[in-house]
């Protein structure tokens, strides 16, 4: 892959980690917030808040996940391996890392 291809590239992903992180703090305030309501009296809030709580645990989880490979994509631009599929050793297609700069696989 090109030097500047890289370059291209590592913005891209600097840019991904740094929306990342910033959703991964909005969702831990609202998760810190909602477990520390005052006691909650009516039994239907009570359900909405735990709904609100699990799919905010879903989201971090993802994001989560997202930071790991973006995180693993600058590593590898660092090893001189990125843009290599890790099942087959075969460059990854310029169309698919311009779709998705941490993408693992063709």
């Amino acid at each position: 892959m090109a030097h500047m291809n890289l370059d291209f590239f590592r913005k891209k992903l600097e840019e991904e980690k740094a929306r990342i992180l910033k959703n991964i703090e909005a969702i831990s305030d609202e998760l810190a917030t909602i477990s520390a309501e005052d006691e909650i009296d009516d039994i239907e809030d009570l359900a909405e808040l735990k709904i609100d709580n699990d799919r905010d645990k879903e989201v971090l989880r993802i994001l989560l996940q997202e930071l790991k490979d973006v995180r693993d994509a600058l590593r590898k631009i660092d090893e001189g391996k990125y843009g290599i599929d890790e099942e087959t050793d075969k460059p990854i297609p310029l169309n698919r890392l311009l779709a998705n700069p941490a993408a693992r696989t063709a």
